[in-house]
């Protein structure tokens, strides 16, 4: 079972302009470095529950090297594509995974290197199954990847995530492989399921794409949805 929601994904074209617009937007913006394969670097939007955004952007999103958030950004445009979970023992996780009958792909080796020179390492595990996020697990110490103290604290006041809600096709056949991911049945709720990942939740409602549609903000103004044209796409939503 996930303890949590490590970090989720934002895909942009291109990263100066985002990191003014998410500082425009309240957020406190730390740049993040490119990582190993040289195709990808990223801006981080870190927060106090230990969760942060991740502000993808790529080289050349036409380089079939460069993954499947590169593709969701050239045929859908800038927005959330991903998000991964955190476990304390992927290795048991795996092991776990498997028996639950997912087809684990990896673990895989990845990383990048800080705009301070300090390198860290992780390594990551999908699957086959359609529709399901990806684990990332730290090699080297967390805090060296996460932002944490007043990189974390941000003006608009937001403190964290809450939720996250995922547009899915069939609801019980994503009901289905939610329910082996986490070892729980999950809730109902309206026009889908909820499911627990440590302290927050994952929403599965009826819909057409493949894109996550919407995240919850603890702390902030309540009620408040973001400006999409400063959040690049992305449906951010505090919680009232």
């Amino acid at each position: 079972m996930p303890s949590g929601i490590d970090h989720i994904v934002i895909a942009v074209n291109d990263l100066d302009t985002t990191s003014r617009d998410f500082a425009a937007a309240g957020f406190t913006v730390v740049p993040g470095g490119e990582h190993h394969s040289g195709k990808s670097a990223n801006l981080l939007v870190a927060f106090q529950d230990g969760t942060y955004f991740e502000l993808i952007a790529f080289g050349d999103v036409n380089d079939p090297e460069s993954g499947p958030w590169a593709v969701a950004l050239r045929g859908s445009g800038e927005g959330l594509v991903d998000f991964a979970l955190r476990t304390e023992d992927l290795d048991a996780e795996v092991e776990a995974l498997t028996a639950a009958g997912l087809t684990v792909i990896g673990p895989v080796a990845g990383g990048r290197m800080r705009p301070d020179g300090q390198r860290i390492d992780w390594r990551t595990v999908r699957f086959e199954e359609d529709g399901l996020p990806f684990y990332c697990h730290d090699e080297t110490a967390r805090p060296l990847r996460v932002p944490d103290g007043d990189q974390a604290k941000h003006a608009n006041g937001v403190t964290g995530v809450a939720s996250l809600s995922l547009a899915v096709v069939d609801v019980g056949l994503a009901s289905r492989l939610y329910r082996r991911l986490t070892g729980l049945d999950g809730n109902d709720v309206a026009g889908g399921k909820r499911f627990a990942v440590g302290n927050r939740a994952v929403d599965l409602v009826a819909g057409a794409g493949r894109r996550p549609l919407e995240v919850v903000l603890t702390g902030g103004s309540g009620g408040t949805v973001l400006d999409e044209g400063l959040t690049h796409g992305a449906r951010l939503m505090v919680a009232e």
